[in-house]
């Protein structure tokens, strides 16, 4: 596997209180990929939510028709950078559950490519997550996620799955791509919940 990492410089700043611990802040966007960047037409992208009860499917048109929202967030990876007050444009999580019923307590969330992530639904619902499309005032490009990122900004930036096509609620909680190769199952960045 290959790692990919392009764009990180940043000073660090323990005494910003919107940093948490261990981390740097940067003024641009790093990019950190394993393996290669999937490029997904616009057209061909749908979102997926599967539970006990069926799945539900939503085209982008479908997906925005639900509602727009700009939001502004703090960003943290685990690699140790923030980047703070990003403009990100979506789909709140709240709006596509709206219609879907199920008593699972996690979801598993997949992306193009195979990557997967587990995020349990107290951490996607109530204001908590997004499906995204723009960023800094732009379109997603492909290196960044595009055509759509889960974010799921109060927890570290790998919870925030690139080139999101859907999740899959479960049960039980069960560890996504990083989580099995020793991510944290939560990776809640203010308790430094960066490994297992």
């Amino acid at each position: 596997m290959s790692f990919i990492t392009r764009g990180f410089s940043g000073r660090r700043r323990e005494r910003d209180p919107r940093l948490p611990p261990g981390q740097t802040l940067v003024g641009d966007w790093p990019v950190l990929s394993a393996g290669p960047t999937p490029r997904i037409a616009d057209d061909d992208w749908e979102f997926a939510i599967g539970t006990e009860n069926g799945v539900h499917r939503w085209s982008r048109a479908e997906l925005e028709a639900l509602g727009v929202e700009d939001i502004t967030v703090d960003i943290h990876c685990v690699t140790h950078w923030t980047k703070l007050d990003m403009p990100w444009r979506g789909v709140s999580l709240d709006r596509l559950f709206a219609g879907v019923e199920t008593s699972h307590r996690f979801a598993m969330v997949h992306s193009f490519g195979g990557y997967t992530t587990n995020v349990a639904l107290d951490d996607l619902l109530g204001g908590k997550s997004w499906i995204a499309f723009e960023a800094d005032g732009a379109p997603l490009t492909p290196e960044h996620g595009g055509p759509a990122r889960l974010l799921v900004p109060h927890l570290y930036f790998w919870k925030s799955a690139k080139w999101v096509q859907g999740l899959i609620t479960m049960p039980a909680d069960k560890p996504g791509f990083w989580e099995q190769n020793g991510y944290h199952l939560h990776g809640d960045p203010w308790r430094e919940e960066r490994y297992g």
